[in-house]
């Protein structure tokens, strides 16, 4: 089972979830460790336990008890996955991304450069010396804070774009819905708009999302031949970017 945003965000609210989870990362645990770790009731720790397992969050099977009595059920983790949250003005972008699969092998192709020499040091061994471990996790973790601080930049980047053009968007377009679609443009310009969920969601009738999607085109136009100088002309089989192309109503 795959988790969504909403659905991780909803369940890791929860601080008592998030202390088992920390838990449960490091070992499989049972109920009882987790109640007398985290201070809880066993109860409660079992209704937390039961929202992570109906998520997919952790899984658990039972296992024989080690005095002798009924098997208990021993719980652990499943998914792997990060969610990103940036939020401010001009600024909201979220995301659910399941990490890749395989061993170091596998995962060199997606590693940046630095990081090549870490996966080619584990290569294919199921165990590492904790001392080595330590020192390779080092190493990541200073490439990780490398990644993320060039990361917040370019989110930065990408805020301050999305101002300034949010200021020319207020100027140009009077009407709401228009600078309504002019920013779900803004928001991923490299794929095509879908107008029938932007219809649903500002309760619009198609035909007037395509006229305001006509008059962005002719905005656009301007734009660029006030930037450039020039006017686009181009070949019927000359490819464009999509918000400048119309599509043919046969």
């Amino acid at each position: 089972m795959v988790t969504d945003f909403d659905t991780a965000l909803s369940i890791l609210e929860n601080r008592t979830r998030r202390s088992i989870l920390e838990h449960l990362v490091r070992e499989a645990h049972y109920p009882l460790q987790l109640a007398d770790l985290l201070g809880v009731s066993q109860q409660a720790i079992m209704k937390h336990l039961k929202v992570l397992e109906d998520a997919g969050f952790v899984v658990s099977e039972k296992v024989p008890s080690e005095k002798g009595g009924p098997p208990k059920r021993i719980y652990a983790i499943t998914q792997s996955f990060s969610l990103r949250l940036d939020l401010g003005p001009d600024l909201f972008r979220a995301e659910h991304r399941q990490l890749p699969q395989g061993g170091p092998t596998r995962l060199s192709s997606r590693l940046p450069e630095d990081a090549l020499s870490v996966a080619e040091r584990v290569g294919t061994r199921r165990r590492l010396p904790m001392a080595e471990a330590l020192t390779l996790l080092s190493e990541l973790n200073d490439e990780l804070d490398r990644l993320d601080a060039e990361r917040d930049a370019l989110i930065a980047l990408h805020q301050q774009i999305k101002q300034k053009a949010s200021r020319v968007v207020d100027d140009t377009f009077d009407v709401y819905e228009e600078r309504q679609l002019a920013h779900v443009l803004l928001e991923a310009p490299r794929r095509p708009v879908d107008l029938d969920q932007f219809c649903a969601g500002m309760q619009i009738q198609p035909q007037r999302a395509e006229e305001m999607m006509d008059t962005l085109r002719g905005v656009m136009m301007r734009q660029i031949g006030a930037e450039t100088g020039t006017i686009i002309a181009t070949s019927d089989d000359r490819l464009l970017p999509w918000w400048l192309a119309k599509a043919d109503p046969k």
